[in-house]
């Protein structure tokens, strides 16, 4: 069996699944987006059709790949390509790369954590939220708009009010305040999310396949990830049993978005209400497992070996 990592080693959560890999003794191909330019992909058609890699003249087969965990980043930003123009041939090779590796990702029939098709689902908030209601957990009143007068009579309906990215793009989730009304004529460039702000304590959940990893998170500030930058003080994260039926909604919501591995936002009200901001198909989730010892990583990589396993058992 052959396990595929697709990213940089760089990345936290790649190198840790990588080790973890190691010490189980996995069979693993690293495939690093730092030599892309070295890197050509070929699809060999006829009647059967197989995906071939090549680095550095060293090919490899990718139908001999029975799991993947993929961390891709746009290959066209990396450092050896920021002065490129899309016109260039290392920008357009380096995108060729990323296009047919993504699309091989969807198509494989090895296990993949996850399939870029599921993880489009963060594209869009909006969307997203009708899943996490349909499974169950509780969602504050939302508009996504570009118009700033609904945008104050909002504010008026519900008091505070939170502003964040309708899309996936990482954004610092904050407060508004009086501050943004001189500025509130710029949501007609952007549509906006915003939510009436719940109080409550943040709890991170990472679902990995029949696992589940919630961890409390104890801040004063809005967007904990954020917290120094706001001036506050750092977060505290305790690992935490969920309520048996918070668990089962959390795995639930992971099934409808085709997300085996998933990093679930919840926040627990002081009446014990759980509502549900997002869901992350790519969780940093090293973060978390370095300040609460949860065994993440190693959740990850023995989910990538035991489905490697069942699929070379298949064939």
């Amino acid at each position: 069996m052959t396990i595929l990592l697709w990213g940089l080693l760089r990345d936290h959560p790649i190198a840790a699944v990588r080790e973890r890999l190691r010490q189980l003794g996995a069979p693993v191909r690293f495939l690093d987006q730092r030599r892309v330019l070295d890197t050509t992909v070929r699809v060999d058609g006829g009647r059967f059709s197989r995906t071939v890699v090549t680095v550095d003249g060293e090919e490899f087969d990718l139908d001999r790949v029975h799991a993947a965990y993929l961390r891709p980043h746009d290959s066209t930003r990396l450092p050896a390509l920021r002065t490129r123009t899309p016109s260039s041939p290392e920008w357009r090779h380096a995108a060729g790369v990323d296009q047919v590796l993504t699309a091989w990702s969807d198509r494989t029939p090895a296990y993949v954590l996850n399939r870029p098709a599921a993880a489009a689902s963060n594209g869009s908030k909006p969307y997203q939220l009708r899943a996490i209601a349909a499974a169950g957990f509780f969602v504050p009143p939302t508009l996504v708009t570009n118009d700033p007068d609904q945008v104050e009579a909002f504010a008026r309906e519900h008091g505070e009010v939170i502003v964040k990215s309708a899309s996936g793009v990482r954004s610092r989730v904050r407060r508004l305040g009086p501050a943004d009304a001189a500025r509130m004529a710029d949501v007609a460039t952007c549509p906006t999310q915003f939510q009436r702000h719940v109080p409550g304590t943040d709890v991170r959940v990472h679902v990995v396949g029949a696992e589940v990893f919630a961890a409390e998170v104890d801040s004063d500030a809005d967007d904990y990830r954020y917290a120094r930058v706001q001036g506050h003080r750092d977060p505290v994260l305790t690992g935490i049993d969920l309520p048996a039926g918070v668990a089962a909604r959390c795995q639930d919501l992971s099934k409808r978005l085709r997300l085996p591995v998933a990093g679930v936002d919840l926040r627990r009200t002081p009446d014990g209400e759980w509502y549900c901001f997002e869901v992350n198909p790519s969780p940093g989730f090293t973060y978390y497992e370095s300040r609460t010892g949860q065994p993440i990583a190693a959740a990850v990589a023995g989910l990538l070996a035991a489905a490697a396993l069942c699929q070379e058992r298949a064939v």
